[in-house]
C-alpha cells in the first residue's frame, strides 16, 4: 500500500518548536527564581539571547542543508563527519526516550491537582503515565500530520492560560510585591550565572523544526521562519510571565508555591480561573510529550537512512511514520517509567534525567562549530565570513557555558553516556563494510 503524503506547514512546524520547548517546567520555575530576586530576569535575558543565537544558527543551517531530516545530527555530521554525527545522534536519541518518562510523570503531577489519588497511589501514577506514553505512540503512528494537529491544539491550549496570566495579571500588578534585585547576599556577578543556569534547560528543544525537515513544506523557507518565530514566542512568554508573577504574588508566597501560575490565576479570576491555569500545566506537558515522541523516532530515522543506526529505524508504515522507531523509543521509556514505581528509585531516576541534559547541549556545541566549517567549505554567500564566524563563535561560547553550568557530575556521567555509543558505532561500521 502506498504511503500517504505527509507534509506540515508553518503553523504546525512552529508548534513543534513552541510545544517542544514549553513543558511543565515553566509553571514551576518562577517559584525557584523568586528566592534570588528580580536579578533572575537578567538570567532570563542572558539565556534568551543564547537561545536566539542558536535558533539563528539552526535557521541558517536549514537553508544550507535543505530537505534533509535529522537537525542536530545532520548539521554536526556535515562539519565533523560520521563519527561526531553518530555520537550527537546517539546521545540525543537516548535523552529523548529517557526524558519522555519524566514528561509522563510531569503530566501525572499536574493532573494530581484534580485527582489527588495520583499523589498517593504509585501504581495508579505509573499506569496513567504509561497510558499517556502509549496513547501518543498511537497518535504518532498515524503520521506526522496527525501528530502535528495534536501539537497545534495543545500548543494553543498551553499558551492560553499563560497569556491570560500575563495580560490579565497586569491589572493585578503590585510593585510592592516585586522582589528586591538580589536576595541572596552574594554579589550580583556571582548570582547571575546561577539564575541563568536555572533558566537554561527551559530552552532545550529550539531545534525541533529541523528534525523532521523532509516532512516540511518548502523547508528552506518554513523551517527558518518556524525556528525563529517559535523561539521568539517562547522568550516572550518566559520573561513576561515571570515579571507579572513577581508583581502579583509576594516573594515569600511565590518562593514556596508548588503552583504559582494557578495561585496567580485564582487571584485574578477566582477558583475556576486557578483550575483553568492548572489545567494548562497538564496540557503543556501533554503537548511536550507528543512532540518529543515524534523527535525520538524522526532523528534515528535520519541516522538509519545513512546506515549508522539499525535499518529497523528506517522502516515506515502506510502513514509514512517510522513505526519501529516510535515503538522502540516508547518501550524504552516504559522500562524507565516502571523503574520509578518504587519510591526508592526516584532519586536515581532524577539523576538519569538530569545527566541526559548534556546529550542535548553537546549537539548545540557541534552545530555551532560545524556552521562555520560548512560555510567555509561550501563558500556559500548566506553570510559574510565575519558574520558567520561571529554567530558561530557566540553559539559555541554559549554552548560551552551551558555545559559548564550543568555541573561537573552531570558532565562526567553524560560524557560516559556518549562514550558508551562508540561500540555501537564500530558495530554499524563493521556491518556496513561487511555488506
Amino acid at each position: 500500500m502506498a504511503k500517504k503524503e505527509q507534509k506540515i506547514g508553518l503553523i504546525t512546524t512552529t508548534s513543534l518548536v513552541v510545544g517542544g520547548v514549553i513543558g511543565a517546567g515553566i509553571f514551576l520555575l518562577p517559584s525557584s527564581l523568586a528566592a534570588y530576586g528580580s536579578i533572575s530576569i537578567l538570567g532570563w535575558l542572558f539565556t534568551a539571547t543564547g537561545a536566539l543565537i542558536l535558533a539563528k544558527i539552526f535557521s541558517n543551517f536549514s537553508k544550507i542543508i535543505v530537505n534533509k531530516s535529522g537537525g542536530p545530527y545532520t548539521y554536526s555530521k556535515a562539519g565533523f563527519g560520521d563519527f561526531i554525527g553518530f555520537l550527537v545522534a546517539w546521545g540525543y536519541w537516548i535523552s529523548c526516550w529517557i526524558s519522555n518518562a519524566g514528561l509522563a510523570l510531569a503530566i501525572v503531577g499536574a493532573l494530581s491537582v484534580f485527582f489527588p489519588a495520583l499523589n498517593t497511589d504509585p501504581i495508579l501514577k505509573v499506569s496513567v503515565g504509561l497510558g499517556m506514553i502509549w496513547f501518543f505512540t498511537w497518535v504518532n503512528s498515524r503520521g506526522i500530520k496527525a501528530t502535528g494537529k495534536v501539537q497545534v491544539v495543545t500548543t494553543v491550549l498551553k499558551l492560553l492560560p499563560l497569556a491570560f496570566v500575563i495580560l490579565a495579571g497586569i491589572f493585578f500588578f503590585d510593585s510592592d510585591n516585586f522582589p528586591a534585585f538580589n536576595l541572596t547576599g552574594e554579589s550580583d556577578f556571582a548570582t547571575i550565572p546561577v539564575v541563568a543556569a536555572l533558566t537554561l534547560y527551559a530552552f532545550l528543544g529550539i531545534e525541533g523544526a529541523t528534525i523532521p525537515a523532509e516532512n516540511v513544506e518548502n523547508p528552506e523557507k518554513t523551517i527558518p521562519r518556524a525556528t525563529m518565530l517559535g523561539t521568539i514566542i517562547v522568550v516572550l512568554v518566559y520573561i513576561l510571565s515571570t515579571i507579572v508573577l513577581f508583581g502579583i504574588l509576594p516573594v515569600d508566597v511565590l518562593a514556596n508555591s508548588p503552583a504559582p501560575f494557578a495561585e496567580a490565576g485564582e487571584i485574578i479570576g477566582g477558583k475556576y480561573a486557578g483550575y483553568f491555569v492548572a489545567a494548562g500545566a497538564a496540557i503543556s506537558a501533554i503537548g511536550c510529550l507528543n512532540g518529543w515522541i515524534l523527535m525520538s523516532a524522526q532523528l534515528p530515522l535520519a541516522v538509519a537512512k545513512d546506515k549508522m543506526f539499525p535499518r529497523v529505524f528506517a522502516r515506515e508504515n502506510k502513514n509514512g511514520a517510522p513505526i519501529f522507531g516510535i515503538v522502540i523509543g516508547s518501550v524504552l521509556t516504559t522500562i524507565i517509567l516502571l523503574l520509578n514505581i518504587s519510591d526508592g528509585l526516584v532519586e536515581q531516576f532524577t539523576f538519569i534525567v538530569n545527566l541526559t541534559v548534556l546529550a542535548c547541549l553537546v549537539p548545540y556545541l557541534f552545530v555551532s562549530a560545524s556552521y562555520i566549517i560548512v560555510l567555509i567549505e561550501k563558500k556559500t554567500h548566506i553570510n559574510s565570513f565575519l558574520k558567520t564566524f561571529v554567530l558561530g563563535s557566540l553559539g559555541f561560547a554559549y554552548s560551552i557555558w551551558a555545559i559548564f553550568g550543568s555541573g561537573s557530575e552531570t558532565v562526567f556521567y553524560g560524557f560516559l553516556l556518549l562514550l558508551a555509543g562508540i561500540p555501537f558505532y564500530v558495530l554499524m561500521q563493521w556491518n556496513k563494510r561487511k555488506k
